[in-house]
Formats: structure tokens, sequence, C-alpha cells
């Protein structure tokens, strides 16, 4: 997908390759993830966070749709849990080539 932010080819990149610390560092210092009605703040949450989702399920990400305007991406991920595969939508907040918030739903 040629429009995509490097930053989050980068995050895709990590995904698929498990990756936590990579996945992590794609993120500020202050960042904050939204997942499945919980929080995780910080760089060592959110690779928490990864690690486990990694290792319980496997996930890998295929972009479909990136709006640049809201900063949207929806994504199909595929791994070892029910429902597989599902198409997510990624809310980011960017800021120097960081992203400082991730909402997923």
């Amino acid at each position: 997908m040629k429009n995509l932010p490097n930053v989050i080819v980068d995050l895709i990149k990590a995904q698929d390759n498990f990756n936590s610390t990579a996945y992590a560092n794609c993120f500020t210092a202050t960042a904050m993830v939204f997942d499945e009605g919980k929080i995780h703040k910080g760089q060592k949450e959110i690779k928490q966070w990864i690690e486990k989702a990694n290792k319980d399920y496997q996930v890998v990400m295929k972009p479909l749709v990136y709006l640049g305007t809201d900063q949207t991406l929806q994504a199909e991920i595929s791994g070892s849990f029910p429902g597989s595969p599902l198409v997510l939508t990624y809310q980011f907040e960017i800021i120097d080539h960081k992203i400082q918030s991730l909402k997923i739903v």
C-alpha cells in the first residue's frame, strides 16, 4: 500500500514478524493503545500487551484501505483466534513520525 506513513509500515512489519520491541518502538514514550476495552500506556505496557497477543494469537496484518485525512487504516488480521480472519479499523494519532495513540475497533 503506497500511501501508508512509514511508522505504520514499520508497525505492520513488526506485527507480521512478531517483534514486540520493534512494535513498541513505533510509539512515543507517552503513547496509548485502546484495544478490547483496555488502555495500554507507554512503550513498556504496549510491548507487554503486544508480546502477549503475539504469543496467544500470532496475528498478522494485511492493510486494505488507508485514509490519510483521518489517519485510519482498515486491515484484515488473521491468526489463531476465533473468527479469524477479521477486518479491524486502526485509528492513529501520529506526532513527529511516531504513534501517539492507537484505537483498534
